[in-house]
């Protein structure tokens, strides 16, 4: 089996291809070892002890490290751990644990419900033009709510804490939900 390794936008973070699908649906943001008890696989790259996050997309595994830790270091253990995990077909959650693959809705705004035209095209042009674009670089970007022209966001895996994640919500983000939805004035990560 060839795990092949992408680099991101964000220097701490770097994409892990295993050539086979990791997510059914729906993605998976650990950003602590707690979290990640729920999952063997992201529990054993947290063991590592300098890992910061790590996340499942459909077909990729990507996994931040802390500030100044060394890549050369850390990317043969990941790999390693991918290896084996894949290889042996283990699970990727454990028993019980099968609500965790698809982020939780609990940090979602309401939306008013006069809003539902231009919340349906905020969602549509998230997931059809802005989320394949950041799942390329390792990350994910889900819609968490609408109100008063504002568009809030959670940025996830390699997008978060990303360098340049503030010029892709402003600069690439806002722009494009201005341009087909003028009733967005701004987008916020929270």
């Amino acid at each position: 089996m060839l795990i092949e390794t992408e680099p991101t936008p964000n220097p701490a973070t770097l994409k892990f291809l295993p050539g086979r699908k990791v997510m059914d649906s729906g993605t998976r943001d650990f950003a602590s070892p707690e979290e990640a008890a729920a999952s063997p696989l992201a529990e054993a790259i947290f063991n590592l002890g300098d890992v910061t996050g790590v996340f499942f997309g459909r077909d990729f595994v990507s996994v931040t490290v802390a500030p100044g830790t060394d890549w050369s270091e850390v990317k043969p253990d990941v790999l390693g751990i991918l290896l084996d995990h894949f290889s042996a077909q283990m699970p990727l959650f454990k028993q019980g644990a099968a609500d965790f693959s698809v982020p939780g809705e609990e940090e979602a705004f309401s939306d008013d419900p006069e809003d539902a035209d231009i919340v349906a095209q905020i969602r549509e042009l998230i997931d059809t033009r802005v989320r394949p674009a950041v799942a390329n670089d390792g990350g994910d970007i889900v819609y968490r709510g609408f109100d008063k022209g504002k568009v809030y966001l959670k940025m996830q895996g390699a997008c978060a804490g990303c360098p340049s994640s503030t010029a892709t919500l402003k600069n690439g983000i806002e722009q494009l939900l201005r341009h087909y939805v003028p009733e967005v004035t701004e987008v916020r990560a929270v």
